[in-house]
Protein backbone atom coordinates (compact mmCIF):
# COMPACT_ATOMS: atom_id res chain seq x y z
CA UNK A 1 0.00 0.00 0.00
CA UNK A 2 1.13 3.21 -0.56
CA UNK A 3 0.18 7.09 0.61
CA UNK A 4 -1.46 9.43 -1.76
CA UNK A 5 -2.46 13.00 -1.80
CA UNK A 6 -5.18 14.87 -3.75
CA UNK A 7 -5.54 18.55 -3.08
CA UNK A 8 -8.42 20.48 -4.59
CA UNK A 9 -10.23 24.16 -3.94
CA UNK A 10 -14.07 23.86 -3.86
CA UNK A 11 -16.69 25.45 -1.41
CA UNK A 12 -14.12 28.21 -0.72
CA UNK A 13 -11.73 26.47 0.74
CA UNK A 14 -8.94 24.36 0.65
CA UNK A 15 -9.26 20.51 0.39
CA UNK A 16 -7.07 17.78 0.53
CA UNK A 17 -8.05 13.34 0.57
CA UNK A 18 -4.90 11.17 1.10
CA UNK A 19 -5.59 7.63 0.20
CA UNK A 20 -3.99 4.44 1.03
CA UNK A 21 -3.96 2.33 -1.87
CA UNK A 22 -2.50 -0.52 -3.97
CA UNK A 23 -1.43 1.63 -6.94
CA UNK A 24 -1.89 5.40 -8.07
CA UNK A 25 -4.57 4.47 -10.57
CA UNK A 26 -6.94 2.91 -8.05
CA UNK A 27 -6.08 6.21 -5.95
CA UNK A 28 -6.77 8.13 -8.40
CA UNK A 29 -10.17 6.64 -9.58
CA UNK A 30 -11.12 6.73 -5.33
CA UNK A 31 -10.31 10.16 -5.61
CA UNK A 32 -11.67 11.73 -8.57
CA UNK A 33 -15.08 10.63 -7.83
CA UNK A 34 -15.19 11.88 -4.29
CA UNK A 35 -14.01 15.28 -5.62
CA UNK A 36 -16.54 14.89 -8.09
CA UNK A 37 -19.31 14.23 -5.37
CA UNK A 38 -17.93 17.24 -3.22
CA UNK A 39 -18.20 19.94 -6.14
CA UNK A 40 -22.05 18.29 -7.13
CA UNK A 41 -22.88 19.01 -3.49
CA UNK A 42 -21.44 22.46 -3.51
CA UNK A 43 -23.41 23.38 -7.15
CA UNK A 44 -26.54 21.89 -5.44
CA UNK A 45 -26.42 23.48 -2.42
CA UNK A 46 -24.76 26.56 -2.49
CA UNK A 47 -26.20 30.22 -1.93
CA UNK A 48 -24.09 31.86 -4.49
CA UNK A 49 -25.24 29.66 -7.40
CA UNK A 50 -28.11 31.02 -9.40
CA UNK A 51 -29.39 27.83 -10.01
CA UNK A 52 -29.20 25.40 -6.83
CA UNK A 53 -31.40 24.11 -4.82
CA UNK A 54 -31.14 26.57 -1.97
CA UNK A 55 -31.24 29.79 -4.70
CA UNK A 56 -34.40 27.91 -5.67
CA UNK A 57 -36.73 27.38 -2.08
CA UNK A 58 -35.20 30.85 -1.17
CA UNK A 59 -36.45 32.66 -4.36
CA UNK A 60 -39.89 30.71 -3.95
CA UNK A 61 -40.23 32.50 -0.23
CA UNK A 62 -43.69 33.47 0.41
CA UNK A 63 -45.15 31.89 -2.55
CA UNK A 64 -45.77 28.05 -3.42
CA UNK A 65 -43.81 24.62 -2.14
CA UNK A 66 -40.76 23.67 -3.75
CA UNK A 67 -40.33 20.05 -4.13
CA UNK A 68 -37.18 18.21 -2.89
CA UNK A 69 -35.53 14.95 -3.66
CA UNK A 70 -34.42 12.58 -0.88
CA UNK A 71 -30.82 13.85 -0.12
CA UNK A 72 -32.47 17.66 0.37
CA UNK A 73 -35.23 15.87 2.58
CA UNK A 74 -32.65 14.28 4.67
CA UNK A 75 -30.18 17.03 5.52
CA UNK A 76 -33.82 19.19 6.17
CA UNK A 77 -34.19 16.37 8.74
CA UNK A 78 -30.76 16.61 10.43
CA UNK A 79 -31.18 21.15 10.51
CA UNK A 80 -34.28 20.57 12.12
CA UNK A 81 -32.89 17.92 14.54
CA UNK A 82 -30.31 20.37 15.28
CA UNK A 83 -32.59 23.31 16.14
CA UNK A 84 -34.55 21.16 18.30
CA UNK A 85 -31.42 19.64 20.38
CA UNK A 86 -30.12 23.54 20.31
CA UNK A 87 -33.68 24.99 21.67
CA UNK A 88 -33.78 26.95 18.57
CA UNK A 89 -29.62 28.23 18.44
CA UNK A 90 -29.08 26.04 15.49
CA UNK A 91 -31.29 27.61 12.71
CA UNK A 92 -30.59 27.04 9.02
CA UNK A 93 -32.64 30.31 8.26
CA UNK A 94 -30.36 32.47 10.23
CA UNK A 95 -28.16 33.14 7.40
CA UNK A 96 -29.57 36.42 6.15
CA UNK A 97 -28.39 37.87 9.24
CA UNK A 98 -25.14 38.32 6.86
CA UNK A 99 -27.49 41.40 5.72
CA UNK A 100 -26.35 43.41 8.37
CA UNK A 101 -22.78 41.84 9.62
CA UNK A 102 -20.62 42.59 6.47
CA UNK A 103 -17.16 40.57 7.79
CA UNK A 104 -15.33 41.89 5.02
CA UNK A 105 -16.04 45.74 5.33
CA UNK A 106 -13.49 47.86 5.46
CA UNK A 107 -12.93 49.61 8.01
CA UNK A 108 -15.12 47.34 9.69
CA UNK A 109 -18.48 48.79 11.12
CA UNK A 110 -20.96 47.06 13.90
CA UNK A 111 -24.59 46.80 12.08
CA UNK A 112 -26.84 49.06 14.41
CA UNK A 113 -29.85 47.75 17.03
CA UNK A 114 -32.22 49.03 14.40
CA UNK A 115 -30.57 46.54 11.45
CA UNK A 116 -30.50 43.48 13.36
CA UNK A 117 -34.09 43.97 14.57
CA UNK A 118 -35.49 44.14 11.15
CA UNK A 119 -34.03 41.22 10.34
CA UNK A 120 -35.10 38.73 12.99
CA UNK A 121 -38.79 38.70 11.97
CA UNK A 122 -37.18 36.75 8.91
CA UNK A 123 -35.32 33.91 11.06
CA UNK A 124 -37.68 31.15 12.20
CA UNK A 125 -36.88 27.40 11.13
CA UNK A 126 -39.91 26.27 13.41
CA UNK A 127 -41.82 28.51 10.38
CA UNK A 128 -41.02 26.81 7.80
CA UNK A 129 -43.89 24.01 6.26
CA UNK A 130 -41.66 20.77 4.82
CA UNK A 131 -42.36 17.25 4.42
CA UNK A 132 -40.37 14.49 2.32
CA UNK A 133 -41.53 16.15 -0.69
CA UNK A 134 -41.34 20.05 -0.95
CA UNK A 135 -40.88 23.07 1.46
CA UNK A 136 -42.04 26.49 1.41
CA UNK A 137 -40.72 29.61 3.35
CA UNK A 138 -44.33 31.18 4.47
CA UNK A 139 -43.03 34.42 4.09
CA UNK A 140 -41.04 36.96 1.49
CA UNK A 141 -37.65 37.41 2.18
CA UNK A 142 -36.87 34.66 4.32
CA UNK A 143 -33.88 32.37 3.41
CA UNK A 144 -31.87 28.92 4.18
CA UNK A 145 -28.69 27.72 4.09
CA UNK A 146 -26.97 25.08 4.33
CA UNK A 147 -23.58 26.22 5.26
CA UNK A 148 -23.51 25.16 8.81
CA UNK A 149 -23.71 21.05 8.16
CA UNK A 150 -22.99 21.34 3.76
CA UNK A 151 -19.39 20.74 4.16
CA UNK A 152 -19.54 18.49 6.78
CA UNK A 153 -22.38 16.20 5.06
CA UNK A 154 -19.87 16.45 1.68
CA UNK A 155 -16.91 15.03 3.71
CA UNK A 156 -18.98 12.21 4.86
CA UNK A 157 -19.95 11.47 1.21
CA UNK A 158 -16.61 11.49 0.15
CA UNK A 159 -14.98 8.91 2.42
CA UNK A 160 -18.35 6.52 1.57
CA UNK A 161 -17.34 6.82 -1.90
CA UNK A 162 -13.33 6.48 -1.51
CA UNK A 163 -14.76 3.00 0.16
CA UNK A 164 -17.16 1.78 -1.88
CA UNK A 165 -14.26 2.23 -4.59
CA UNK A 166 -11.95 -0.69 -2.46
CA UNK A 167 -9.76 2.02 -0.61
CA UNK A 168 -8.83 0.52 2.49
CA UNK A 169 -7.77 3.64 4.46
CA UNK A 170 -8.37 7.42 3.81
CA UNK A 171 -8.47 10.62 5.50
CA UNK A 172 -10.83 13.43 3.80
CA UNK A 173 -9.74 17.38 5.24
CA UNK A 174 -12.29 19.76 3.72
CA UNK A 175 -11.09 22.90 5.00
CA UNK A 176 -10.34 21.83 8.41
CA UNK A 177 -13.39 19.69 8.77
CA UNK A 178 -11.41 15.89 8.50
CA UNK A 179 -13.49 12.24 8.46
CA UNK A 180 -11.02 9.26 8.35
CA UNK A 181 -11.61 5.62 7.23
CA UNK A 182 -9.27 2.62 8.47
CA UNK A 183 -5.11 3.13 10.05
CA UNK A 184 -3.24 4.26 7.76
CA UNK A 185 -1.17 1.62 5.33
CA UNK A 186 1.63 0.61 8.72
CA UNK A 187 -1.38 0.37 10.61
CA UNK A 188 -0.58 3.60 12.76
CA UNK A 189 -3.43 6.20 13.15
CA UNK A 190 -3.66 9.40 11.19
CA UNK A 191 -2.54 12.34 13.44
CA UNK A 192 -4.60 15.14 12.83
CA UNK A 193 -4.02 18.79 14.61
CA UNK A 194 -6.26 20.89 16.43
CA UNK A 195 -5.87 24.27 15.87
CA UNK A 196 -4.61 27.42 18.08
CA UNK A 197 -7.18 29.91 17.58
CA UNK A 198 -4.73 32.44 18.15
CA UNK A 199 -2.03 31.11 16.20
CA UNK A 200 -2.85 30.40 12.36
CA UNK A 201 0.37 28.07 12.24
CA UNK A 202 -0.01 26.34 15.46
CA UNK A 203 -1.80 23.57 16.34
CA UNK A 204 -3.18 23.34 20.20
CA UNK A 205 -3.57 19.68 20.75
CA UNK A 206 -2.99 16.43 18.29
CA UNK A 207 -6.18 14.02 17.95
CA UNK A 208 -5.38 10.07 16.50
CA UNK A 209 -8.09 8.32 14.95
CA UNK A 210 -8.54 5.10 12.72
CA UNK A 211 -11.91 6.16 12.35
CA UNK A 212 -14.73 8.67 12.42
CA UNK A 213 -14.15 12.44 12.41
CA UNK A 214 -12.84 15.65 14.24
CA UNK A 215 -14.53 19.57 13.30
CA UNK A 216 -13.93 22.71 14.83
CA UNK A 217 -15.80 25.67 14.98
CA UNK A 218 -14.22 28.86 15.72
CA UNK A 219 -14.47 32.63 15.97
CA UNK A 220 -11.01 32.73 14.33
CA UNK A 221 -12.43 31.95 10.56
CA UNK A 222 -14.47 35.58 9.97
CA UNK A 223 -14.65 38.23 12.03
CA UNK A 224 -14.06 41.78 12.59
CA UNK A 225 -12.65 44.27 15.79
CA UNK A 226 -13.79 46.90 16.79
CA UNK A 227 -13.13 48.96 19.81
CA UNK A 228 -10.26 46.42 20.62
CA UNK A 229 -13.94 43.44 20.70
CA UNK A 230 -13.65 40.50 18.66
CA UNK A 231 -16.72 40.07 16.40
CA UNK A 232 -16.88 36.74 14.66
CA UNK A 233 -19.33 34.91 12.16
CA UNK A 234 -21.39 32.69 14.28
CA UNK A 235 -24.19 34.59 15.21
CA UNK A 236 -27.29 33.33 17.42
CA UNK A 237 -30.34 33.31 15.26
CA UNK A 238 -32.39 34.87 18.81
CA UNK A 239 -30.39 37.80 19.18
CA UNK A 240 -28.58 38.20 16.06
CA UNK A 241 -25.20 39.05 17.60
CA UNK A 242 -22.00 36.91 17.85
CA UNK A 243 -21.08 34.62 20.25
CA UNK A 244 -18.80 35.44 22.72
CA UNK A 245 -17.69 32.60 25.07
CA UNK A 246 -15.59 30.20 23.58
CA UNK A 247 -12.23 30.86 20.85
CA UNK A 248 -13.45 27.50 19.30
CA UNK A 249 -14.81 24.40 20.02
CA UNK A 250 -13.56 21.11 18.57
CA UNK A 251 -15.36 17.72 18.90
CA UNK A 252 -14.79 13.71 18.16
CA UNK A 253 -17.82 11.81 16.57
CA UNK A 254 -18.03 8.79 14.16
CA UNK A 255 -19.49 11.48 11.40
CA UNK A 256 -17.91 14.57 10.35
CA UNK A 257 -21.96 15.98 10.27
CA UNK A 258 -22.13 15.47 13.69
CA UNK A 259 -18.90 16.22 14.67
CA UNK A 260 -19.45 19.86 12.97
CA UNK A 261 -23.01 20.51 14.33
CA UNK A 262 -22.14 19.74 17.20
CA UNK A 263 -19.01 22.12 17.67
CA UNK A 264 -21.30 24.67 16.48
CA UNK A 265 -24.10 24.26 18.71
CA UNK A 266 -21.32 23.93 21.16
CA UNK A 267 -20.20 27.84 20.10
CA UNK A 268 -23.86 28.65 20.41
CA UNK A 269 -24.62 27.14 23.72
CA UNK A 270 -22.18 29.72 25.57
CA UNK A 271 -21.92 28.55 29.05
CA UNK A 272 -23.40 25.50 28.59
CA UNK A 273 -21.22 24.19 26.09
CA UNK A 274 -19.40 21.44 28.87
CA UNK A 275 -22.74 20.17 29.71
CA UNK A 276 -24.22 19.69 26.21
CA UNK A 277 -21.41 18.36 24.90
CA UNK A 278 -21.12 16.11 28.14
CA UNK A 279 -24.66 14.97 27.48
CA UNK A 280 -23.57 13.91 23.80
CA UNK A 281 -21.04 12.18 24.59
CA UNK A 282 -18.73 12.57 22.55
CA UNK A 283 -14.59 13.74 23.08
CA UNK A 284 -14.36 17.31 22.84
CA UNK A 285 -11.98 20.47 22.99
CA UNK A 286 -12.80 24.10 24.22
CA UNK A 287 -11.16 26.98 23.91
CA UNK A 288 -12.54 29.76 26.21
CA UNK A 289 -12.43 33.91 25.15
CA UNK A 290 -9.52 33.85 28.30
CA UNK A 291 -7.36 31.43 26.19
CA UNK A 292 -8.04 28.58 28.94
CA UNK A 293 -8.71 25.21 27.50
CA UNK A 294 -11.12 22.77 29.14
CA UNK A 295 -11.71 19.34 27.61
CA UNK A 296 -12.69 15.35 27.65
CA UNK A 297 -10.84 12.62 25.91
CA UNK A 298 -8.40 15.10 24.26
CA UNK A 299 -5.13 15.81 24.96
CA UNK A 300 -4.25 19.69 24.63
Amino acid sequence: MRLFRFAFRAMASEHEIQLCAASEAAARRAARAAIADVQRIEAKYSRYLPDSVTTTINRAAGRDPVAIDAETAALLRYADSCYRLSGGAFDITSGILRRAWDFKRKPPKLPSQAEIDAILPSIGWDAVQWNEHSVRLPRAGMEIDFGGIGKEYAADRAMTLCVDRGVPAALVNLGGDVRVGGPQADGSPWRIGIRDPRREDAAIAMVELTSGAVATSGDYERFIEVDGRRYCHILDPRTGMPVSTWRSASVIAPLCIVAGSCATLAMLSGDRAEAFLQEQGHPYLLVAADGSVRSRGVDA
